[in-house]
Order: C-alpha cells, then structure tokens, then sequence
C-alpha cells in the first residue's frame, strides 16, 4: 500500500509535493530533451508544477471552505485544457505527424502534477520511473518488430501519373495488399509527382530486393521507405 501521509495540509508536505512535481517533471522534458523532442526540462517542469499548484488550491479550498467546492473539478479543467500545450508541439509535415509522443508526454506531466499535488507523491514517482523506463525500452522493440514487418511505407518519386498508375498495377500484380495510396500532382510542368504508398509485401520477396525491383521501373525516379 502506497504511502498516505503526504496527503496532510502541512508546510513540509505542501514544499515537498511542489519541490517533486518540479523535479518529475523536469526528468520527463529533460528526457525528450536530449532526444532533441518537443517539451523540454523547462515547459514539463513548469505544467507539472502548475498541475500541482491547482491540486494544492483545491485542497486548500475544501479546507478553508469545507463542503464548498469540488476538488476534482479544477483537476478535471488542467487534464482538459493542458491539450492546448500538447497540440503546439505537434508538427505535420508533408505526410508525416511528428511530436505525438512529446504532446503526450506534456499530458502526462500534467498528470503526474496532479497526483503530486494531491499528495499522492510515490504513485507520481512510480509512474515517472515507469514512463522513463517505457520511452527508452519501447522504441528497441519497435525497432525488432518493424525489421520483420512485412508492411512497409514507401516514398515515391515518377515522372508522370501514368508511371506511378503502372507502378500501382505492377504491385497489385505482384500480390501486394495496398493499405493507402496518396498521390500528389506536381504543380507545374517538369516536376515529378508524388506517391506515398503503404503496402503488404509477399513473403516470396525480401524488402531490399523488392524495392530495388521497383527503382528499377520505367518512369521512377526515387523510391525509399518512410
């Protein structure tokens, strides 16, 4: 059973839990800081304390004026209104969304504040060691199991919309599963388009060697995996 002594309304606890969100916090933005993330020590640092700062209101509240005002409400306005945060570190670029786990992980701090402030000060500690642990183990997983997928997202570069139409044909006719298919015409004459593809590939064809069939097509100018 976790520890319920940091609930109480003392100097030394209300220190305590501000002293743990700020360095919780910190160790989250300073890990998606070295990363080169989104967030940083500062930003989570900062929401989590400010997290913490509404759960000690709160609870000031109800102590002051006891039966007065809900102490969940102001917890349930920071996890709802904290997303502004997240969705300024989201980044869409061509056809790819960066900043999903950095968004996310400004959510957590604001979380993690919350608890903090309310005292539950070792749970908040479990979860930023869990969390840490998870963003550093996660991705060498994700890294095995997307080595042995057989879908794969292409990027592809054809000088005309009538090569990327056979370099469709030509997968489909291969077996290929097309999972998505987005195509984009080049706005002025001369350029190529642009064709991001996800596909199932055959177990009969390795990754490489399908690929570099596909390089090798008529009209294609570049192919390489997203």
């Amino acid at each position: 059973m976790f520890y319920t002594g940091l609930t109480e309304w003392t100097p030394g606890n209300v220190i305590l839990r501000i002293v743990a969100s700020l360095v919780l916090g910190a160790l989250v933005g300073i890990d998606r800081g070295a990363k080169k993330r989104g967030g940083g020590g500062r930003t989570d640092a900062a929401v989590c304390t400010g997290a913490t700062l509404v759960m000690l209101t709160a609870q000031y509240i109800d102590i002051v004026f006891p039966g007065k005002a809900d102490i969940t409400r102001l917890a349930a306005q920071v996890v709802s209104g904290v997303g502004f945060l997240g969705a300024g570190s989201i980044i869409v670029s061509g056809h790819q969304v960066k900043g999903l786990t950095s968004a996310a992980g400004i959510w957590i701090c604001a979380c993690i504040g919350l608890a903090t402030g309310v005292g539950f000060v070792d749970g908040a500690v479990v979860l930023t060691v869990i969390l840490l642990g998870g963003l550093h183990v996660i991705p060498m997983i994700e890294e095995k199991v997307y080595h042995h997928t057989r879908y794969i997202r292409l990027y592809v570069e054809a000088e005309e919309s009538r090569a990327a139409a056979m370099l469709l044909h030509q997968m489909r006719q291969d077996g290929c599963k097309i999972d998505m298919y987005d195509m984009e015409q080049p706005g002025a004459a001369g350029l190529s388009c642009t064709i991001v593809v996800t596909i199932h590939i055959p177990k009969r064809f390795s990754r490489e060697a399908y690929l570099e069939s596909l390089r090798k097509m008529e009209g294609i100018v570049f192919v390489d995996t997203m």
